[in-house]
């Protein structure tokens, strides 16, 4: 179906607005301004509207309108996103979610909420705190980024390695199709074998089949004590033999293990002023570890001195320089600071970066970082590189940054070389943040091309027009 001109696109426009309220459908330029671009720097369009619904009956009936009208729409929550998944591209429709926000109710008993699409990580962290709770998934952009969209890409972040991703905290959920057909399985049962679990078919989709709108999220008790410590690891060698002891010692409270390359270090600390290294050893890995309690009876005194022995313990194996331990929240903040709110300052501290977001298994990160390094260093020597990540799901995170602005070819190079070693190690070119648009040539990498056939005939089936996210993902149906 060919996408309507801007012409024609007049007459669907004044139809989604007589449908869903003037208030709902926008075309002033700030609004189409603001929604062109999401957090990836990849440069969008500017949306020929943008739609705000408040309800899933709005988002059914923006949707069956703008499929019979063969107008593409790209889904967008809190434009955090880095693969350019929700960047516009020319001739689309801004579907935003940020209104449909809000919790709905949360259950103590079965320890779930119920939470519309729109609402924010850190609303759903505050209201599950409020209740005596705990929602597990935990991201830097918390403040920013959408229930909806964390689910759609499946995001993971620091409690991978104790919660598991976001598909493991999805109980229910609510989702439209393009053609506005509505799917609700919104029933919040961990056992439900009755057929096909249709939810798990837009949990990580990057709302290629569908828009999700609602959903149940499952909680846990909330933690009782809480201790973190700042590891100078002995060697790279060491970080698999500490993380594997670390899993056995300290079990299902082991709640973070992040690890820090010394390039990583180096950079950090020395650009960004206010952010000191905790221990003079920067010249080896470190690691960043927090242990939960979740023990009524748990104090932090109790689970630092779990952590103390464990960590005396590495020291005399030998897989330790030194250690320190946070003996507070102000400290601990500060110490996750290093790792956690750094990333968001690369635009201040070089003149041009680019972020990778890769998975190796971890029986050969070790050797896989090993070549990265050295390849890296070879083909951009004038650039920082930049390694760490959540080492415990074996998902790291590779930063190219640059004093200088730089060629976009140089970047090409970079992702030939990065991609390629990734393919070699049987990784995966994404691990928590997507394919979108910036990273579906390197799909095929990861993914066989039957499972990339399958994935477009799921596509073709569910979206046979084509208008949700085209060219995200996979290819659109023809």
């Amino acid at each position: 179906m060919p996408t309507p001109s801007d012409a024609a696109f007049i007459p669907l426009a004044d139809a989604l607005a007589d449908a869903l309220g003037p208030a709902v459908v926008s075309t002033d330029p700030a609004d189409r301004e603001r929604h062109a671009s999401d957090w990836s720097g990849l440069q969008g369009s500017r949306p020929r509207a943008v739609l705000r619904p408040r309800t899933t009956e709005q988002v059914s009936a923006a949707l069956r309108l703008c499929s019979a009208a063969g107008q593409p729409v790209v889904v967008q929550g809190g434009l955090t996103g880095l693969a350019g998944g929700a960047s516009v591209q020319e001739g689309e429709v801004a579907l935003s979610l940020d209104r449909l926000a809000g919790v709905e109710a949360i259950d103590p008993a079965a320890m779930t909420m119920t939470v519309k699409a729109g609402t924010t990580l850190a609303a759903v962290q505050a209201a599950a705190e409020e209740a005596g709770l705990f929602y597990a998934v935990d991201i830097g952009a918390r403040g920013s980024c959408t229930i909806g969209g964390t689910i759609a890409t499946n995001a993971g972040g620091i409690r991978v390695v104790r919660y598991g991703m976001t598909r493991l905290q999805v109980l229910g959920l609510e989702a439209v199709l393009a053609d506005g057909t509505v799917l609700s399985d919104m029933g919040g049962m961990l056992k439900n074998n009755t057929g096909f679990d249709l939810k798990q078919l837009f949990i990580g989709a990057e709302g290629a089949l569908g828009v999700v709108t609602r959903a149940v999220l499952r909680l846990q008790p909330a933690p009782r004590a809480r201790a973190t410590a700042w590891l100078a690891v002995a060697d790279d060698s060491s970080l698999i033999t500490l993380l594997s002891a670390a899993r056995q010692r300290l079990g299902s409270s082991l709640a973070a293990f992040e690890a820090m390359w010394p390039g990583y270090l180096s950079a950090i600390t020395a650009r960004g002023p206010h952010y000191r290294a905790p221990l003079a050893d920067i010249a080896t890995p470190a690691v960043l570890i927090d242990v939960f309690g979740d023990d009524p009876a748990a104090t932090d005194a109790d689970l630092r001195e779990r952590l103390e022995g464990f960590l005396a313990d590495a020291l005399e194996q030998g897989w330790l320089n030194d250690a320190v331990i946070a003996e507070s929240i102000y400290q601990s903040r500060r110490l996750w600071a290093i790792r956690d709110e750094a990333p968001a300052e690369y635009s201040t501290l070089f003149r041009s970066s680019k972020g990778y977001d890769v998975s190796i298994p971890i029986g050969r990160m070790i050797d896989a970082v090993r070549v990265l390094e050295t390849a890296l260093s070879g083909a951009v020597p004038e650039a920082a590189v930049l390694i760490y990540g959540h080492l415990g799901d074996a998902n790291i995170h590779v930063v190219i940054g640059f004093d200088a602005p730089v060629e976009k070819a140089v970047y090409g190079r970079v992702d030939d070389l990065l991609y390629g070693t990734v393919r070699d190690f049987s990784g995966s070119v994404s691990a928590e943040h997507g394919i979108g648009v910036l990273k579906r040539q390197w799909l095929g990498f990861t993914r066989s091309a039957a499972e990339i056939a399958t994935m477009e005939r799921l596509k073709a089936a569910l979206d046979p027009s084509g208008i949700l996210n085209p060219g995200r993902v996979v290819a659109a149906p023809s």
